[in-house]
């Protein structure tokens, strides 16, 4: 299978899009069609997770050997406490199911994702270096993932004061040699814009061997799809049993991955993403009016972001796999900060809906779970929870991204719990190692030189 931009310009096979995260001509590589899976399904329920993934993968990474890929899923997996089911699914009512997806080794969904990449990039053999942005949590998951990869080095931007103490010591207290944090005077969106430059200078980039960990690689968003595809299987959804499946949303990367699943012969899937004060997604999703703004802090950090990176790909499908209009739709956004999507005031998809908690929000929602479930929300799973604001009888699960103990000041303030974790609390002794850095490109490659000049 090929890979295409989403603005025309390249194509790639899965390993070159893996290696090359963002597409040369600036935009993001999506699969030129979406297979049925449909007819895998009941063969998918007897596998274990890791067997899934790898199959699943195979239909797109038709360029590896499906071994390479079942001995990668297999390795990604394996510190997961239960590697063979990781996704577990807790009942808090009749309705509403959680599915956590924080117990890989560091407490977040994105290891779902990094961890695979990691067992991709050394089954491939070839020398690689990652860049990546964060917002909190991507960046320990792709430092723990990369460990699989001898040699690799590791550059981890994120924005100073901007991610939580905790995601800051994963990230800055590793004491590696591999391990280069930078806190980028500026937001997310700054240095999301910084790994999207430096990917933008092909000659950089191919000199370092670099690779990009964020959701602009597809690999990323294709390994999260199968724990959609789990909760289909755990559920039974259909298109007579439909389950709407309710996710936090920063750079909307998670959600993209359940709505092309959805697009692959999967019925009885519908969405509600949820936002932070940084309701521009939301805000879509309700109106049809895409407008950046200032990225306001929040006590859901990992998703303070304006300029959602994987907007751009569920664009190419809205606009038919037209890249001139996501070229046009991408202009506006950057001259003008503005896109308008809108028909007689419709919802843009009607298979997804939105709602956004600002903390206030947050903090009563984790206080009313608390009370009336006795279960512990983190920040950014609580802006889910507000998408039952009355009495819910469909049924739904909510994707739990993230552990609790990542934010225990947050948590103790409403429930009177400090909720802690043996990994996060080994950091707590060991001094941050970073280099702040302006929110500038040249600035970032020539640490990224200076670093890789010292091998």
């Amino acid at each position: 299978m090929r890979f295409i931009s989403t603005r025309g310009g390249d194509s790639a096979t899965f390993s070159e899009a893996l290696f090359k995260g963002l597409a040369g001509d600036g935009g993001l590589f999506v699969p030129e069609t979406l297979p049925d899976v449909s007819p895998f399904l009941a063969r998918w329920r007897t596998l274990p997770y890791p067997a899934m993934v790898a199959e699943f993968l195979a239909l797109f990474a038709t360029d590896m050997p499906p071994a390479a890929l079942l001995a990668a899923a297999k390795n990604a997996y394996a510190c997961f406490p239960v590697p063979d089911s990781p996704v577990p699914l807790v009942s808090l009512n009749n309705a509403v199911s959680v599915a956590e997806l924080f117990h890989g080794p560091t407490l977040a969904f994105k290891d779902f994702a990094l961890q695979l990449l990691g067992q991709l990039y050394a089954s491939d053999g070839r020398a690689v270096n990652i860049l990546g942005a964060t917002s909190g949590d991507t960046g320990s998951a792709a430092i723990h993932g990369m460990l699989a990869v001898p040699g690799a080095h590791c550059f981890i931007l994120y924005p100073e004061g901007g991610v939580a103490e905790l995601q800051e010591r994963q990230i800055a207290c590793t004491g590696s040699q591999w391990v280069h944090p930078i806190s980028i005077r500026g937001s997310f969106d700054d240095a999301q814009a910084i790994v999207k430059t430096i990917f933008g200078d092909s000659a950089f980039a191919a000199a370092n061997a670099l690779a990009a960990v964020n959701s602009i690689n597809i690999a990323r968003i294709l390994a999260q799809c199968v724990y959609y595809m789990d909760i289909v299987l755990k559920t039974g959804a259909n298109e007579d049993n439909a389950v709407e499946v309710v996710v936090p949303t920063g750079n909307f990367g998670n959600v993209l991955a359940g709505w092309m699943l959805s697009k692959m012969g999967i019925r009885g899937l519908r969405f509600c993403v949820a936002s932070n004060a940084n309701a521009v997604v939301s805000t879509f999703f309700q109106t049809g009016i895409y407008r950046i703004g200032t990225v306001t802090p929040s006590l859901a950090p990992s998703m303070d972001i304006q300029q959602a990176s994987n907007f751009e790909r569920w664009l190419w499908w809205h606009f038919n796999a037209d890249p001139a209009r996501v070229r046009t739709a991408m202009s506006d956004l950057r001259n003008g900060g503005t896109l308008t999507l809108t028909q007689n005031g419709a919802p843009p998809d009607p298979a997804i809906r939105a709602v956004s908690c600002d903390d206030a929000g947050i903090r009563a929602q984790i206080g009313r779970v608390w009370r009336e479930t006795g279960y512990c929300v983190d920040p950014h799973t609580a802006c889910a929870f507000s998408a039952f604001r009355e009495n819910h009888a469909a049924a739904a699960v909510v994707l739990a991204t993230a552990h609790p103990a990542k934010f225990p000041k947050t948590i103790e303030a409403v429930t009177g719990k400090r909720p802690t974790h043996p990994s996060l609390e080994a950091l707590l002794d060991r001094p941050l190692e970073r280099e702040t850095l302006p929110a500038n490109a040249d600035a970032v490659k020539a640490s990224i030189a200076r670093a890789l000049s010292r091998r």
